[in-house]
């Protein structure tokens, strides 16, 4: 089964995300949710998600943290993270590259785009 974690600090935002992907749980994907860095690492461990949706700006632990860790201390290359943010600017997704992020997407963001992305990222046609 499949696994996408939402990690988001806003609310309305999780909520977004996940009713967003609600079609892809027909097709046998979890979606599991945190509102931080450390809450975060911790399902990821535990877990092991093939895909992460990753806020930058967060309480504790933010995204550039998470994924560095993810990547780069824990060595889960295999898991996909998409960095999903308000943050536009050219260096901040240069860090994004830098600590290991696979897709960079600016909030606002299409939920159309969303989707499209997981349906490729976990091979599911919808």
């Amino acid at each position: 089964m499949s696994k996408v974690l939402i990690v988001d600090d806003e609310p309305l935002i999780r909520i977004l995300l996940e009713q967003s992907l609600e079609e892809f749980v027909d097709h046998g994907v979890s979606i599991l949710t945190a509102e931080n860095g450390l809450e975060a690492i911790e399902i990821i461990k535990k877990e092991r998600p093939e895909l992460v949706f990753l806020d930058v700006m967060m309480p504790k632990m933010n995204g550039f943290e998470v994924c560095n860790m993810v990547k780069k201390e824990l060595q889960f290359k295999d898991i996909c993270i998409v960095m999903v943010t308000a943050k536009g600017q050219e260096q901040d997704k240069i860090k994004a590259e830098e600590v290991g992020t696979d897709y960079y997407i600016t909030k606002p963001f299409s939920i159309r785009d969303v989707i499209n992305k997981v349906s490729e990222i976990l091979k599911i046609e919808l």
